[in-house]
């Protein structure tokens, strides 16, 4: 698998590893903080997480822009570590909750979003391009798809890890302070502390919680229920607090890296300097060069909806999560805290990125040696496909739940009832990783190997703000979660991604012209 690859992959990738340790630890609680530091209900929550994952990969094109204009991408790699490292800290300073002043608090965590997705951009985007400018050398031409696999697989490692120390260090500090995780309690704390009408059911349930989760065994009564409201969600979002800050201890892991191994990599300064200047390049007519970018921006529109789809993994998903799956089950009890949470299932796309690219890349192999290659644009296509079959999977587990609406008016005994098995989720899960390793990992060597040498940091951002794109309408996903039945939800997801496997295969043979 290693066999002929350049010398500087492995490194790349393990530099980028910081960047997706954060990434996941934003994944896996993002909504789940906002939602419980400020009380806000999913659908606003999903507007600030719609920006939020829109800003990260926006801000890439202008990275791209940026490294493309001064040619200088390894300083522009470093500097988006550092500025990420700083947006981080800016969340992770602990903040009172419930918040004194909503306004105030809230932009603080923006500012702090905002300052991690700008050194997103300055680092995602241009480190790709580093590493596509890896297999511009003749005798690694032909390696590049199986590279990029090779990178991808290896930046999920960090990935796996973030969900388990993001749950640990916030159920830690739970325990350290005398209380047991439930993911239901913050909205009911905040309902009840901001005086919203309960339902006689919801307030039962709260009692219920607030005594299951109180460790010394003190019986929480209704009297002492704004006392406990108020205390546990002040020790709930702190632990969140302590978990963003893991992830800057990571991105000066990944810092230190990327030092150590800048002199491995090309030096694509040098390399753009000469791509300007070349009769090669000069040669390739504008009506090439055309079609090359009509064909970039072809599969840029398709993916949107494939980004649209698979990224509700962090937001409508998670809740789906912690609503409708039964967390009880995966409850692993290290002592001094426990691992369990919604949050847990957001490491097994990670693993199973980890897990399968080598299988995928044993497929594309064999088929290959039996001469029945599969183009680039052919397994996007599938990818999509299989991204619709995976909603479709979530689908047939959701018929018979309630909408969030009728979820609310049941009883603790009654929610109890209706939970799915925590398979549902890492079957799920599954089957959207082979999908995204159908698209994104092979997405990035096509964007590579058919963008104009001088417009490398500027495509591979383009790709990034397509993906910005989908994010943007990713509150999509949250509204229908809080407004239609389960399988409703689920539906039009299968739906956006079979019509752009449709739309993918009237493409292909286009497509694949162009890339030859």
């Amino acid at each position: 698998m290693f066999k002929g690859q350049p010398k500087g992959l492995i490194a790349a990738a393990l530099a980028n590893m910081g960047e997706r340790f954060g990434f996941y630890i934003m994944m896996a609680i993002l909504t789940l903080f906002i939602s419980s530091k400020f009380g806000l209900d999913e659908t606003t929550t999903g507007y600030i997480y719609s920006v939020f994952y829109a800003s990260i990969y926006l801000l890439a094109l202008v990275g791209g822009i940026i490294a493309d204009k001064t040619g200088n991408y390894k300083s522009t790699i470093m500097w988006g570590l550092i500025v990420m490292a700083i947006g981080y800290v800016i969340i992770s300073i602990p903040t009172p909750t419930p918040v004194p002043n909503l306004p105030l608090y809230l932009t603080l965590t923006c500012v702090g979003l905002l300052v991690i997705a700008f050194g997103n951009g300055l680092f995602k985007g241009n480190l790709q391009a580093l590493v596509g400018q890896m297999y511009d050398k003749p005798e690694y031409a032909d390696k590049r798809e199986t590279g990029f696999q090779i990178f991808y697989m290896f930046i999920n490692i960090g990935g796996f890890f973030a969900p388990w120390i993001a749950i640990g260090v916030r159920n830690w500090w739970l325990r350290l302070n005398g209380f047991d995780y439930n993911a239901k309690l913050p909205e009911l704390c905040h309902q009840y502390l901001g005086g919203a009408e309960m339902t006689a059911e919801g307030a039962s349930n709260l009692v219920t919680y607030a005594n299951e989760v109180t460790l010394s065994g003190a019986q929480v009564t209704a009297e002492g229920l704004t006392q406990f409201c108020s205390t546990y969600l002040d020790v709930f979002n702190r632990g969140f607090h302590y978990a963003f800050a893991a992830a800057i201890v990571m991105m000066l892991v990944s810092l230190v890296i990327y030092l150590v191994n800048r002199s491995s990599f090309p030096d694509v300064q040098k390399k753009v300097a000469s791509a300007v200047a070349s009769k090669e390049d000069i040669a390739m007519s504008a009506q090439e060069i055309r079609q090359r970018i009509l064909a970039l921006f072809a599969v840029f529109g398709v993916v949107i909806f494939f980004w649209v789809s698979f990224h509700q993994n962090g937001y409508s998903l998670t809740y789906f999560a912690r609503d409708y799956v039964d967390l009880n089950v995966i409850n692993i009890d290290l002592g001094f805290t426990t691992i369990k949470g919604a949050e847990i299932f957001q490491c097994v796309n990670p693993f199973f990125v980890v897990f399968l690219t080598p299988v995928i890349m044993w497929l594309f192999g064999w088929l290959k040696q039996k001469k029945y290659e599969v183009s680039t644009p052919m397994k996007i296509a599938l990818g999509m496909g299989i991204a619709a079959l995976a909603y479709l999977f979530l689908v047939f587990f959701s018929f018979a739940l309630p909408s969030k609406t009728e979820l609310a008016g049941m009883s603790a005994a009654e929610a109890q009832g209706i939970l799915v098995t925590p398979w549902v989720m890492i079957g799920l899960y599954f089957i959207l990783t082979v999908a995204e390793l159908f698209i994104s990992p092979l997405g990035l060597a096509f964007v590579s190997k058919v963008a104009p040498p001088h417009m490398q940091g500027l495509m591979q951002g383009m790709w990034l703000a397509a993906t910005a794109v989908g994010n943007s309408l990713l509150f999509v996903g949250g509204w229908l979660y809080t407004h239609t039945p389960m399988w409703v939800t689920w539906g039009v997801f299968v739906l956006a991604c079979g019509a752009s496997m449709g739309v993918m295969l009237s493409m292909v043979k286009w497509l694949e012209k162009v890339t030859k």
